[in-house]
C-alpha cells in the first residue's frame, strides 16, 4: 500500500474487519500488517514504478520474523482479508 492508499482507508476499520472474520487478535493483525509494510517498502519497483508482491514470498518473510507466533494459514488469512477489504474499498486489485 502506498501512503496515498493508506490515506484512503481507515486503519481501525481495516483491523476491525480482519479481526471480525479471522481467528486472530488485534495485536496479531497489526503485527502482520506492520511486517507486510516493511516487506513492501523494501521491495524493488518495476519499470512502471510499481511494486509487485509475490504472496508466497510475503508470507515466508512474515513467518520468519521472530515476533510472529502465527502459523502460515493464520498469516495468509489475515493478508487475504486485508486484500478483500482493500478491493471492496476500491484501492487494490490483483494483477494477472
Amino acid at each position: 500500500m502506498s501512503e496515498q492508499e493508506n490515506d484512503q482507508i481507515d486503519e481501525q476499520q481495516l483491523i476491525a474487519y480482519i479481526t471480525s472474520k479471522a481467528k486472530a487478535s488485534e495485536a496479531d493483525v497489526k503485527l502482520v500488517l506492520k511486517h507486510e509494510m516493511t516487506f513492501i517498502n523494501n521491495a524493488q519497483e518495476n519499470a512502471s514504478g510499481e511494486v509487485e508482491v509475490d504472496s508466497d514470498e510475503l508470507v515466508d518473510y512474515i513467518l520468519k520474523q521472530r515476533d510472529v507466533k502465527l502459523d502460515e494459514l493464520a498469516v495468509e488469512t489475515i493478508l487475504d482479508l486485508e486484500m478483500e477489504y482493500l478491493m471492496d474499498q476500491g484501492v487494490a486489485g490483483y494483477v494477472d
